[in-house]
């Protein structure tokens, strides 16, 4: 009894590993034409949903101009009583916000994006790499000049309208302050991918005439 209840355990253990081995050998020799086709109803059903839909534009908006806000908050407004001079100011923090746009918000807008480089048009500098990093350097600076001008231009058309030069109009604090910061970074992509486009255009209709002339000239 025991010699046969050893052999049908054997037997039945050879039996799960052929079916098994079956069904693994089915899973990696299976193509397209034999896979099941399901509704994206079907396929949603099964996918993990949010009660609160956020647009990648709101979630890219917000993460620039949230850690924009965040250089204020610490260096402007915590080094404030300590740096005395407007120009070194401005340059530190053009150099912490060059720092943090390349090691932070540049790989945060990489680690929400769905598909590898899908989000590159929202940054001046896609590349990774020490020359990138540098030109974060000197664009983040350029951005901080003009959002220091437009407070200034702002404080100015103020003051003429109602007269009063005692107090400042418009003082510097995070949230608008990180909100001008991603408008100028905005608008700065914006003229990067509009000039990009001209010039591939450009090229495109070069091509275009180059092969035609062959062809007349063939």
């Amino acid at each position: 009894m025991d010699k046969n209840a050893k052999g049908t355990d054997k037997t039945r253990a050879e039996n799960n590993y052929e079916l098994k081995s079956d069904a693994v050998d089915a899973l990696v020799n299976a193509d397209s034409e034999e896979t099941p086709e399901y509704s994206k109803e079907e396929l949603n059903k099964y996918r993990s949903k949010s009660r609160i839909h956020v647009s990648q534009t709101v979630k890219i908006l917000f993460i620039k101009a949230w850690f924009a806000g965040a250089v204020c908050f610490f260096f402007l407004w915590g080094l404030g009583t300590y740096i005395s001079s407007l120009i070194d100011m401005l340059f530190i923090l053009g150099v912490v916000l060059g720092i943090v746009t390349d090691l932070l918000v540049n790989n945060v807008i990489r680690f929400i994006e769905k598909t590898p480089g899908e989000n590159d048009v929202w940054l001046m500098f896609p590349k990774k790499g020490m020359g990138s990093f540098f030109l974060n350097l000197i664009y983040s600076m350029v951005i901080i000049l003009c959002v220091f001008f437009l407070y200034n231009g702002i404080n100015y058309v103020i003051t003429a309208l109602t007269g009063n030069t005692d107090t400042v109009p418009l003082g510097v604090e995070p949230i608008l302050f990180g909100v001008f910061c991603m408008a100028f970074d905005m608008l700065f992509v914006g003229i990067k991918l509009f000039v990009k486009n001209i010039l591939s255009d450009a090229k495109q209709a070069v091509n275009a005439r180059t092969k035609k002339g062959q062809a007349e000239t063939e």
